[in-house]
């Protein structure tokens, strides 16, 4: 018995294991709507915003493992998930996103909310296409969800014209499909990877740098055993924060523009460098002609198209994090003497370690010590900006613990979006959202979702009333020229800011602005009640708490690396 597209496409959610969708609704998938409305076991949730909609599903899929479904309407509620569904190709995100599109005979005419989403995302999606034919409506949704998790992850867009939702046909949906020239790669060259092993045992100043492809193959466990096997230290870039736990003794730190001195000094002097999962983007290598001068390159990545792109290689290995550390990880028969390679790291470490001066009252890291006390467990989440550097610098990531940040793309407006998706999909978890008060405001809407799915996560926002990463860079290499980047009430004629008081106006009030909704508010403004705040903040059962911290607009980020130059060149005091 033939059935309509729209019953396909919610029969099509069931056999893909789909208990929630991130939807928004309009005229162009009403049909589809309607037809979730009539389905058990299926949690349709409403955010208030396309582009928040996206990052939400993103922090689902973050959190679960599982695929994060968007339903969206045409025009602008496709155009505006744009920006999320680029952050999730950036951040290899498994997605499956569906927009509703105007009838097939109105396509091309300028109709009413026509627009070629597909054409619009094709950079930025694994793949994309309009749905011409009810036939094929079954077999390209088997292949969303099979080329959005299989491989490296990624984004799909699927645009389904209105006519296709209620055309009736066949009521099959397919188990598997055979997609022509998509072969990703599932398995490992075992030369190429005894070839980086052997590399490995001879090395006097081996280093293993851990990208966020280790944590998208939940390779963690296997990287430990790989690195305590051979005893050989382990840093991160910010997307692999969480791959090695923080407290591990073989554990250095982030490296990159903002990593750790010791992080960025051993990539700098090791002589060979195993890297696996992450693409060398510009922000861990700095200047390339000076990235790992003195090492050899051994580099594994899913991506083949990522291997020897930025960075020229050695020995490169296109294969699944998890599956080449299960490998490597069978190879390592005994440990190596890298006794004084560590102890150098440590002398490192010792000569800079990475502190905050404490003596000019509250100040980032003593918030990010105390967020480690109140919730050793569950989930991290960032906005994108200063405080996103502190968190990857002091945030403790013991075995177990996830954090999630928007890194390829560093989108403003991901974290308490990302916060809601990741508190959804991990119910049992404590969330902590930490952001900053210009990313926070770019998505606030979304708590008016978090209240009515009665959602206890935390927002920390961290206040200096600036958008405080051009702010530094204003601050450090523009002569103190703070323009458009003062985010308080107080500005002269020409709309530059005054001189500050010790406490600003602001707007808005945030402790207001969460109880007008709400929400619980809390504002911090000094070391001692720091604590006390998050402890209250942990006691919330059925709404968010927002806890606006305020520190000075004069705290910076370091180290920094100034772009284009070397990692080995920081910026310390």
């Amino acid at each position: 018995m033939d059935i309509t597209g729209r019953k396909l496409f919610v029969k099509a959610l069931q056999e893909e294991g789909v208990d929630t969708i991130f939807a928004y609704p309009g005229g162009m998938i009403i049909d589809i709507v309607d037809e979730l409305y009539k389905t058990e076991g299926m949690h349709v949730v409403l955010p208030r915003h396309e582009q928040a909609l996206v990052h939400e599903a993103e922090g689902y899929a973050k959190a679960t493992g599982k695929v994060g479904v968007c339903l969206v309407t045409s025009g602008p509620g496709a155009t505006n998930a744009i920006t999320g569904i680029a952050d999730a190709h950036y951040d290899s995100i498994p997605l499956v996103v569906f927009t509703g599109q105007v009838s097939q005979n109105l396509i091309g005419n300028d109709a009413f909310q026509e627009v070629d989403i597909v054409g619009m995302t094709r950079s930025i999606t694994k793949y994309g296409v309009t749905v011409k034919d009810r036939k094929d409506l079954g077999r390209i949704i088997k292949m969303a969800f099979q080329i959005a998790t299989s491989g490296k992850p990624g984004p799909v867009v699927i645009d389904i014209p209105k006519d296709i939702q209620t055309k009736s046909g066949s009521p099959d949906y397919p188990d598997h499909v055979d997609i022509r020239g998509y072969k990703p790669n599932e398995t490992v060259h075992i030369g190429q990877l005894k070839k980086a092993f052997k590399m490995l045992r001879h090395a006097k100043r081996p280093l293993i740098l851990a990208g966020g492809g280790v944590n998208i193959a939940r390779a963690g466990d296997l990287l430990v055993e790989f690195a305590e096997k051979m005893q050989i230290p382990v840093v991160t870039t910010i997307m692999g924060k969480g791959a090695m736990p923080t407290d591990h003794v073989l554990y250095i730190g982030n490296s990159g523009m903002h990593g750790k001195y010791a992080s960025n000094k051993a990539i700098s002097e090791c002589d060979v460098l195993f890297s696996i999962g992450t693409r060398f983007n510009d922000r861990i290598t700095g200047d390339l002609n000076e990235f790992a001068p003195r090492a050899k390159i051994i580099h594994v990545d899913i991506d083949a198209a990522s291997i020897s792109r930025n960075v020229v290689v050695d020995v490169p290995i296109t294969a699944d994090a998890r599956l080449a550390l299960e490998k490597l990880a069978e190879y390592a028969d005994e440990p190596m003497d890298t006794t004084k390679w560590m102890n150098q790291i440590m002398k490192w470490d010792d000569e800079y370690p990475l502190d905050m001066r404490r003596d000019r009252g509250l100040c980032p890291q003593i918030i990010m010590e105390e967020i480690n006390k109140a919730f050793p467990e569950g989930i991290v989440v960032t906005d994108v900006g200063q405080h996103q550097m502190w968190a990857t610098q002091y945030i403790d990531m013991p075995a177990g613990k996830k954090f999630i940040t928007s890194g390829g793309l560093g989108t403003m407006g991901f974290g308490f979006p990302a916060a809601i998706g990741a508190k959804i999909g991990s119910p049992d978890k404590p969330v902590v959202c930490i952001t900053g008060d210009g990313g926070f405001q770019m998505n606030m809407q979304e708590m008016a979702m978090a209240i009515t799915e009665k959602l206890p996560l935390v927002v920390c926002i961290i206040n200096n009333r600036y958008l405080g990463m051009v702010r530094q860079m204003q601050q450090i290499f523009y002569g103190k020229r703070y323009e458009i980047t003062y985010l308080g009430k107080e500005l002269d004629e020409s709309g530059k800011c005054v001189a500050e008081t010790e406490e600003p106006e602001y707007a808005p009030d945030f402790v207001k602005w969460a109880e007008s909704y709400g929400a619980k508010g809390i504002r911090v403004t000094s070391v001692d009640e720091v604590g006390p705040a998050l402890v209250e903040a942990a006691k919330a059962t059925d709404a968010p708490v927002v806890i606006e911290f305020m520190i000075a607009s004069e705290e910076i980020v370091l180290p920094m690396v100034k772009g284009g130059n070397p990692i080995s060149e920081m910026i310390l005091k």
